[in-house]
């Protein structure tokens, strides 16, 4: 009777070669911001598959040129700034020493959560004005659309226009979506210029008045 034989490379007790291919640090700096689980299909596995051990690539790696550190902190006193309000007039944060002030920093006009914010800040400005303080808010916009933003909603507060970003940089706003999204961040100086509160929240924008009035009332 004839023998079946196989060759060395085929052989029944030998593995077939396998070849794991490599992944590029670039495929997961492309995931869309939020979806990172139902991507994981992309490479054929559930998430739950992947192996405990395993760990992953950081999804940003800024370079240092372009990296946001927290520069204002509680007890500091922060940069200065010259920056146009809705009118057009030059500001200087210099001008608010001697009494509190409240400036926020906040993403853009007309946007709802912004819109929401600035509102708040509108209908508790009497309790700000009773506790000798002054609001400023700040973001991108430029003056023309600071003046449209403040007439439509009656702000009766200042905004100014901080175009291309240059004091939320100096002030060390961070960003929020993986930079994705300018930080909503209030600040509260005291009458010495100096920062007594730091309150950032993204997604709850109205808590910025509760959280800063408490504080002014404390001082």
């Amino acid at each position: 009777m004839a023998t079946l034989s196989f060759p060395s490379l085929y052989s029944p007790l030998s593995p077939l070669p396998t070849k794991t291919p490599k992944t590029h640090y670039s495929q997961f700096q492309n995931l869309p911001t939020g979806s990172l689980s139902s991507q994981y299909q992309f490479f054929g596995l559930q998430l739950s598959q992947w192996p405990s051990s395993l760990s992953f690539p950081s999804f940003s790696s800024p370079s240092p040129k372009h990296s946001i550190v927290a520069k204002v902190t509680k007890g500091s006193v922060p940069p200065s700034f010259s920056l146009k309000d809705q009118d057009g007039r030059d500001v200087k944060l210099s001008k608010f020493k001697g009494k509190p002030v409240v400036v926020y920093f906040y993403p853009a006009d007309e946007t709802p959560g912004c819109t929401k914010q600035a509102c708040a800040f509108r209908d508790s400005y009497e309790k700000f004005k009773k506790a000798g303080a002054e609001v400023v808010g700040i973001s991108g916009d430029d003056a023309s659309s600071h003046k449209a933003f403040a007439k439509k909603y009656r702000l009766p507060f200042t905004l100014l226009a901080d175009e291309g970003n240059k004091v939320r940089k100096e002030w060390g706003v961070p960003s929020d979506l993986f930079g994705a999204l300018p930080g909503r961040q209030t600040y509260v100086l005291d009458k010495n210029g100096v920062v007594q509160l730091i309150y950032n929240n993204q997604f709850q924008p109205e808590k910025h008045i509760d959280e800063t009035l408490k504080l002014l009332q404390s001082l």
